[in-house]
């Protein structure tokens, strides 16, 4: 299936195939397999199938190594001629440090402060060999210039790396960094090394606010703004007619139980799934939310549904087929989910959109098959690739 995905993804010059990662099923159970395997392994097997579309993983800073991080996301880069990206994250899920052997998860505010300083090792690390070190000179056996390779010597309050990486550095400079953190914390660290931050945002105006947010907070890191790109996720459920799509809608909703949907909702807002049941057809409990720093991750998630509650004042039971997830969630025909990335665009909400697809492999299909030709005829989408490595190809800033 991952190799069909990626030659329709291609098919279709789509920019990116962006993959999460599960690192253990002990949150969900047997509910949602798909994201089990190693990212940057799948990445690779990709890259052998393809030729022009970027591919981007999930690693965590919280439950892996640096070093270990960035020579597997470097080798996928290299693999794929220039076209991967790394998608950083602090890990919500508690149950991780079960599988890892680590005793209790870390607080929020500690995982930050650790994905900082993993952030800033990775980085050094694939900028420890310069641009021009490699030589390749068979004639006279120079495989690389030594005092273009440095250690980086990195000793920290988490890590103490030695360095450099084995091999030489990225065509394209470095893998892109994604990020997906819109908490206080989350927000500033990705404004301090991420290239694109991945967001949920239900409304205009939530999504205009983050992304002048994470440009101001850019700024403060002196960085240029345009140097962050800002692709807020789309939950699409594509048809031909919107008839087609509402069928799929519907079949989707009765695919999960009540209760299965209730206790989603109860992780993404950290209200009880028996205060949520009271509240079926009553307006949505604002009242029983805890805190931010009760619920102590998904903060900014949780935050794009309750917007959306506030807009449309639902009740629990419409904010369940509202937003099955914490993303801007659209059923309709491909000129239906254009008029809405037209909207964002003019309103300076978004840089582009990560697409959620309802089903794999078939959400996919409609992406390219339905939605792409729309944004072609709007002049929205590019026919074909004008760029080699996926930095170039999302229009960073060196």
């Amino acid at each position: 299936m991952y190799a069909a995905i990626a030659r329709k993804a291609e098919e279709g010059k789509l920019h990116v195939l962006f993959l999460a990662e599960q690192i253990t099923s002990l949150e969900a159970g047997a509910a949602r397999p798909c994201g089990a395997m190693d990212t940057a392994a799948v990445l690779s097997f990709m890259a052998a199938v393809t030729s022009r579309i970027g591919l981007v993983g999930t690693a965590s800073t919280t439950y892996s190594q640096p070093y270990d991080v960035a020579r597997r996301f470097a080798t996928a880069d290299h693999l794929s001629k220039g076209r991967v990206g790394w998608n950083a994250v602090t890990t919500a899920h508690a149950v991780a440090a079960q599988m890892y052997g680590t005793g209790s998860h870390p607080e929020a505010l500690e995982r930050y402060s650790r994905g900082d300083e993993f952030l800033d090792v990775v980085i050094k690390l694939w900028e420890s060999w310069e641009q021009d070190a490699l030589v390749g000179d068979k004639q006279n056996a120079v495989f690389a210039d030594a005092s273009k390779i440095h250690a980086i010597n990195h000793s920290g309050e988490n890590f103490s790396v030695r360095g450099p990486l084995p091999f030489m550095r990225s065509r394209q400079g470095r893998p892109v960094i994604f990020h997906a953190g819109s908490s206080p914390a989350g927000r500033d660290q990705a404004a301090r090394f991420a290239d694109v931050v991945f967001t949920a945002q239900h409304t205009t105006d939530g999504a205009k606010a983050f992304r002048a947010d994470l440009r101001r907070r850019a700024e403060g890191h002196g960085r240029h703004p345009d140097s962050i790109k800002i692709l807020p996720g789309m939950n699409v459920i594509l048809g031909e007619t919107v008839e087609v799509a509402k069928r799929k809608k519907h079949a989707l909703d009765n695919a999960l139980t009540l209760d299965q949907l209730l206790d989603a909702m109860a992780r993404r807002t950290g209200i009880s799934v028996a205060i949520l049941r009271d509240h079926l057809d009553r307006p949505f409990p604002h009242a029983a939310m805890p805190s931010d720093e009760e619920l102590k991750n998904g903060v900014g998630w949780r935050q794009s549904i309750i917007d959306l509650v506030v807009a449309e004042n639902l009740t629990v039971r419409e904010l369940l087929t509202r937003a099955p997830s914490a993303h801007h969630h659209l059923v309709g025909t491909a000129a239906t989910v254009a008029d809405a990335m037209e909207e964002r665009l003019a309103a300076q909400a978004a840089d582009g959109f990560t697409m959620m697809v309802d089903m794999l492999p078939e959400g996919v299909d409609d992406i390219v098959n339905l939605l792409v030709p729309e944004l072609q005829r709007r002049g929205l989408f590019h026919t074909e690739y004008s760029h080699r490595y996926l930095r170039d190809m999302l229009g960073l800033r060196p």
